[in-house]
C-alpha cells in the first residue's frame, strides 16, 4: 500500500499517470485469484479511466487518485442499495451526496461501490447476498474482515483503491481497519455532513476513511468536511503526553495476541517519552448498562425498516432482520432515558478524560474470527458479533473522535491501536495520532 501523499508526488512530478493508477486497481479487481468479486458491488471501469484520462494532477489534491465508495453514498447515477436486494430497483441518486461531491470536487476518481454488511447492521462484515470478501491476512482459514465496512477495507489492502470511504456507527470503520491492518478514523459526526448518506442511526452515524496511514484519512477527512488542507497537521511531540488506559470494560476478555500487542505498543510509548496511565472510566460502564433496556441503533434503524421488515422479511439477510426487531420491543419510555443519558455521559466523559492527550485502548479484543465460527450457531453469531462492537461503539454514543492504527508487526494477525480524543478535538488527536503512528513505525 502507498500513502497518498507519495502517490500524489509520482503523479504530480510524472513518474506516474493517473490512467497507469487507475489500470492497476482495475487489474487487481478483475483478478480471479483475489478478492474483487466480493469485494465490490460495482466497478466503474469504464468512468474511472475516462476520468484518468482527462485529469490534470494539479488541479485538486486528489487529483488522479482512485478511491471505492461504501454502497450506502448516494453517488449521481448509481442506486444506492446499502448492501441489499430489498434497494436494488430504486431509482439512481440524482447528485452526489455532500462528501462525495467534495471528493470529486478534489479530483477523486469513484473506481466502484464496495461491499457491506447489509444495511451496514453488524460489526462482522458478512453479507449473505453478496458474499464476504475474505480478510487479507489468513486467507486459507478464511476469516473476517470486519465490518460493515468489509469490501472497503479489503479494497485498500488488496491494492484495489488507493483509499476507501466508509460508515462508523458502532465501529464499522475501525473493526475493518484492525482486522485487515489498515489505518481508520471515526470524526466527531458534525464534521462531515450525513445527507446523501443511507442511515442506520442518526444519533450515532458518521462517516469516516479508511487508507494506509493517518495523514491519508486526515487528508480526506478535511476534504469531505469542506475544510482547507492547510496548514496540515504535523505530529505533536511524544515526549510528555499523556495517555490514558481505561481499565473498565476495554481491557476485558483480550486474547492472547492482542494483549501482547497492546502491552508492547503502550511500552514502546513509554520508552519514547509518553506518561501512559491507568484510570477508571465510569461512563462506560453507564452507557453499558443504559443500553440495555434500549439502543440508539436498534430502535433508530427498527423504526427506519419497519415497512420493509413487515412487508419483506424473508428478503432481508436474516441475521439483520433477527437484530432490528430487536428494536421493535424497546419502549420509548427508555428510548427516551438514553437520549437524557447520553447527553449527560457526553459531559462527565469530558471531564473524566481531561487529563489525557489521548485515551488508548485495542480496537478490538480479539483477532479477526474465522468466518466458520459465526455459522457455529446463531448465539455465537451474536456474542462474535457484539465483542467486535465492544469496544467501538460507545465512542458513538459519546461523540468522540477516534483513530483505529495498525500497531502488530508485519506477518502477524492485524491488531489496532484505538486513539480516542475529545469530542470536536479531531485536529488535534490527528497531530497525536500521527506522534504515535511514527514511534510504532520506528520501532516494528
Amino acid at each position: 500500500m502507498r500513502t497518498l501523499q507519495s502517490l500524489r508526488a509520482d503523479l504530480a512530478a510524472g513518474r506516474l499517470t493517473a490512467t497507469s493508477l487507475v489500470r492497476q486497481c482495475l487489474d487487481r479487481i478483475a483478478d480471479p485469484a483475489g478478492e474483487g468479486a466480493h469485494a465490490f458491488l460495482r466497478v466503474n471501469a469504464g468512468a474511472a479511466l475516462a476520468q484518468a484520462a482527462a485529469v490534470d494532477v494539479s488541479h485538486g489534491p486528489l487529483a488522479g487518485i482512485p478511491i471505492s465508495i461504501k454502497d450506502l453514498f448516494d453517488v449521481e447515477g448509481e442506486v444506492t442499495a446499502a448492501g441489499s436486494r430489498l434497494l436494488a430497483n430504486d431509482p439512481p441518486a440524482t447528485r452526489d451526496a455532500p462528501a462525495m461531491a467534495r471528493l470529486r470536487a478534489a479530483g477523486a476518481i469513484f473506481i466502484g461501490r464496495t461491499n457491506m454488511t447489509e444495511f451496514a447492521y453488524g460489526g462482522h462484515g458478512i453479507n449473505a447476498h453478496f458474499g464476504t470478501p475474505l480478510n487479507p491476512w489468513d486467507r486459507a482459514t478464511g476469516r473476517t474482515p470486519g465490518g460493515s465496512t468489509s469490501g472497503g477495507a479489503v479494497s485498500v489492502t488488496d491494492g484495489m483503491a488507493v483509499a476507501t470511504i466508509g460508515s462508523d456507527t458502532g465501529g464499522s470503520v475501525r473493526i475493518p481497519a484492525a482486522f485487515c491492518g489498515i489505518t481508520g478514523f471515526k470524526p466527531t459526526q458534525a464534521r462531515v455532513p450525513l445527507e446523501g448518506v443511507f442511515p442506520l442511526s442518526f444519533t450515532r452515524d458518521s462517516v469516516g476513511p479508511l487508507a494506509p496511514s493517518v495523514a491519508c484519512c486526515v487528508t480526506l477527512d478535511r476534504i469531505m468536511a469542506g475544510e482547507a488542507l492547510d496548514p496540515f497537521p504535523l505530529p505533536a511531540n511524544i515526549r510528555d503526553m499523556k495517555f490514558g488506559v481505561a481499565t473498565d470494560i476495554l481491557l476485558d476478555g483480550m486474547d492472547a495476541t492482542v494483549a501482547a500487542v497492546f502491552e508492547r505498543s503502550l511500552s514502546r510509548l513509554s520508552a519514547a517519552g509518553a506518561t501512559v496511565t491507568e484510570f477508571r472510566f465510569p461512563e462506560l460502564l453507564e452507557e453499558a448498562q443504559g443500553s440495555v433496556k434500549a439502543n440508539f441503533s436498534a430502535v433508530e434503524a427498527y423504526a427506519l425498516h419497519r415497512e420493509r421488515l413487515a412487508n419483506h422479511y424473508a428478503a432481508f439477510d436474516p441475521m439483520v432482520a433477527k437484530r432490528l426487531m430487536l428494536g421493535a420491543n424497546m419502549l420509548a419510555a427508555d428510548y427516551v432515558d438514553l437520549v437524557h443519558l447520553r447527553k449527560r455521559l457526553i459531559a462527565s466523559s469530558a471531564e473524566t478524560t481531561a487529563p489525557f492527550d489521548a485515551v488508548l485502548s485495542p480496537t478490538i479484543p480479539v483477532i479477526a474470527p474465522a468466518l466458520a465460527e459465526f455459522r457455529a450457531s446463531e448465539a455465537e453469531f451474536f456474542r462474535l458479533n457484539g465483542l467486535l462492537l465492544r469496544n467501538c461503539a460507545p465512542f458513538n454514543v459519546l461523540d468522540r473522535p477516534v483513530f483505529s492504527l495498525p500497531c502488530h508487526r508485519a506477518g502477524d494477525a492485524p491488531v489496532g491501536l484505538q486513539v480516542i480524543g475529545p469530542r470536536g478535538g479531531d485536529a488535534r488527536l490527528a497531530e497525536v495520532a500521527q506522534a504515535i503512528e511514527a514511534v510504532l513505525a520506528a520501532t516494528a
